[in-house]
């Protein structure tokens, strides 16, 4: 299993796994993240191979990939761009004798969607709600995220999650059930890369109390998005104030955050205050 940690950055083991993933790279069909995509896992592969001492890869590097910048180039529709720049139809496979070496992820992760354009007006929450696709590899991770919309192109209203597999991201799951949730405030498109950061930071084992979260949401709204991390346990006050510090850490986010136990904004909605804040 991949654990992307700082000590794994500091292996050169780590040079097939990113070799690997600039393999990958014929799935990103925007051509500028596919060229500062390969141009950062090579800048990677160097730093590895010419270090003597194995010191750990400065992981704030990977921050120089910028997924909110226009690109000139654009596909036509259908169309997936390999990594040397060639044009593939969307249903090509992989080229003939290469073969795809996957990269298990420690557990299986699903995205799920809410979406605003089929759901009444005064539906349930959640009565819409339908899960898209599991994935339990880094391959098939970046397979999933490159084909979904970001959040700044999502409609007003959509819900969209990435929770482990076999959770529903309702209240009303079991495992939710007495957890809570820390909220990110952004403004409207302004969200995209701090959803990406967080996907990677999930699905890379980074927190120290990673058993006790749920997953992650995106919730798109007309003057504002927020990107909200479930817990399952909010009583653990230690553990919530541990993956609230990590999180604004990885995100570098400076800005007030607060946690809201699911009880509370049952109870009140909107008007349920933050048990704990950072």
């Amino acid at each position: 299993m991949i654990h992307l940690t700082k000590a794994q950055l500091a292996s050169s083991q780590l040079v097939n796994t990113i070799h690997s993933l600039q393999h990958f790279s014929i799935f990103i069909i925007n051509s500028r993240e596919r060229k500062q995509f390969t141009k950062t896992t090579t800048t990677m592969v160097e730093e590895v191979t010419k270090s003597e001492d194995q010191k750990p890869i400065d992981v704030n590097k990977l921050r120089n990939i910028r997924s909110d910048e226009e690109d000139d180039e654009q596909p036509e529709e259908g169309e997936i761009i390999s990594g040397d720049g060639d044009t593939l139809s969307s249903s090509s496979s992989s080229r003939p004798g290469t073969a795809i070496v996957k990269h298990p992820l420690e557990q299986t992760w699903s995205f799920w969607f809410d979406n605003p354009n089929s759901r009444p007006k005064l539906a349930p929450w959640g009565s819409f709600l339908r899960p898209i696709h599991s994935f339990s590899t880094i391959e098939e991770f970046w397979s999933l995220y490159n084909n979904i919309h970001r959040p700044s192109k999502l409609a007003n209203g959509a819900d969209l999650y990435c929770f482990k597999n076999n959770i529903e991201p309702k209240w009303e799951d079991p495992v939710c059930a007495n957890g809570g949730k820390w909220t990110m405030n952004f403004n409207r498109l302004k969200s995209d890369t701090c959803w990406l950061y967080t996907l990677l930071a999930l699905i890379g084992e980074q927190f120290d109390h990673g058993d006790d979260i749920c997953g992650v949401v995106v919730n798109v709204r007309s003057r504002q998005e927020k990107i909200c991390l479930w817990t399952k346990n909010a009583a653990n006050e230690s553990a919530q104030m541990s993956i609230g510090k990590q999180w604004k850490e990885l995100l570098d986010h400076n800005d007030p955050i607060g946690f809201i136990f699911h009880e509370d904004a049952k109870a009140f909605d909107k008007s349920a205050k933050n048990k704990y804040t950072l």
